[in-house]
């Protein structure tokens, strides 16, 4: 039989709340062979009352729970308590037990997690109508005279140079949460859009005339370079002016600030309501972030690490020192789910975190924040509730 001590260990260890002396504890005891027995014994009596499970493989158990004992005794030990909220990093998941009873067994013991609403990229045309995209399909776009000015390939539009215009029409791409999709435009300028996104642009450019187009939410340029017309994005009351260059915007309408992330070239940052003047507007270099105040019409500038803005083409959302209130509305975002955050002394904890898209789930992520940060979550009526 097992003894209170380790028994009080392992329970506080499934439920997620296992301090670092008890791991040491675990760590040691689960290595003994001479409590095999005892573990298979606890593992086949626990697991089938807690998630009806006939036939568990308490070996295999071992070795896996044995392997996500020591993860997280690296993270106990590695990072003092009190700085956990600052310098973890989502990204490095440990899943535990948790983790391994859904993957080996094919029934999770945690929370339902509200499922992505089911949502379409969208595009609108010139004429109003609205086509629907599917992201592994493939189509013609025609102009509202009927003529083919570009081409759908799975997640990419891309518009053709050839159409002949006298006038400029526009589209509208539309990217609701929890999705991304790519664009080329009939200059062959390249633009990939983040979750939430909308950007309004010209079928085709016309010679002779500035290359603008209307960005609401987030979008990743790569501009084709053409000095005769400047290409100029319109992010709400900011626009960005430049000739060929790589650069990120953020203008999401609940933001207080509009970003601009240079990679490459040269941008210029004027209000919307303004002509462009190099010798009085900010002029961005390679390698910082230009920030519009909304409010008070001011931009400053900083040096940053790009590849912290741009990665999420990739895939991959990168925080640094972010409050936890901007980190729960990118999850929204790239989820597609509501999150009510009703921890208002935790709104402003900053946190270091870095979470694959693609591999991680919103259940992953919100299990790590429960597990190592101790921050309690519900799901009620579909929506995610921080406790």
């Amino acid at each position: 039989m097992i003894d209170d001590k380790i028994q009080n260990c392992l329970l506080r260890y499934l439920n997620n709340s296992a301090t670092g002396p008890d791991l040491d504890i675990l760590n040691n005891w689960i290595q003994n062979p001479s409590n095999d027995i005892l573990f298979k014994e606890y593992i086949e009596t626990h697991f089938a009352i807690t998630i009806s499970m006939n036939k568990p493989d308490p070996s295999e158990i071992r070795k896996l729970l044995l392997k996500e004992i020591r993860k997280e005794k690296n993270i106990f030990y590695h990072i003092k308590p009190k700085s956990i909220l600052k310098y973890a990093a989502v990204g490095l998941l440990f899943l535990g037990v948790g983790y391994i009873v859904q993957t080996e067994f094919g029934k999770s013991v945690l929370e339902d997690i509200p499922s992505p609403k089911e949502e379409s990229i969208t595009l609108e045309l010139e004429n109003g109508n609205i086509k629907v995209i599917s992201e592994d399909g493939s189509a013609k776009i025609v102009d509202f005279n009927g003529k083919v000015v570009g081409k759908q390939h799975g997640g990419q539009l891309i518009y053709s140079d050839d159409a002949v215009a006298s006038k400029v029409s526009y589209n509208t791409l539309t990217v609701p949460y929890g999705k991304r999709f790519d664009l080329s435009l009939s200059d062959g300028t390249k633009v990939y859009l983040n979750a939430g996104t909308s950007l309004r642009y010209p079928v085709k450019f016309i010679e002779g005339q500035i290359r603008q187009v209307f960005l609401k939410g987030e979008a990743y340029f790569d501009v084709t370079e053409d000095k005769k017309n400047p290409f100029v994005v319109n992010a709400y009351e900011l626009n960005v002016q430049v000739v060929g260059t790589e650069f990120n915007v953020i203008a999401y309408p609940e933001n207080t600030n509009t970003d601009v992330i240079l990679i490459e070239g040269s941008v210029g940052l004027f209000e919307s309501k303004e002509e462009f003047d190099v010798d009085k507007n900010i002029m961005l270099q390679p390698g910082f972030k230009g920030s519009f105040d909304k409010e008070y019409k001011t931009v400053d500038t900083k040096k940053v690490n790009t590849t912290l803005y741009t990665s999420w083409i990739n895939g991959t959302i990168v925080f640094r020192n972010e409050p936890f209130e901007n980190i729960l509305k990118s999850l929204e975002r790239q989820y597609n789910t509501t999150i009510i955050n009703n921890n208002t002394t935790l709104g402003q904890e900053t946190f270091n975190a870095s979470i694959e898209l693609e591999r991680e789930s919103l259940e992953e992520v919100l299990n790590y924040f429960n597990k190592v940060y101790a921050i309690d979550y519900r799901v009620v009526n579909n929506k995610v509730i921080i406790n």
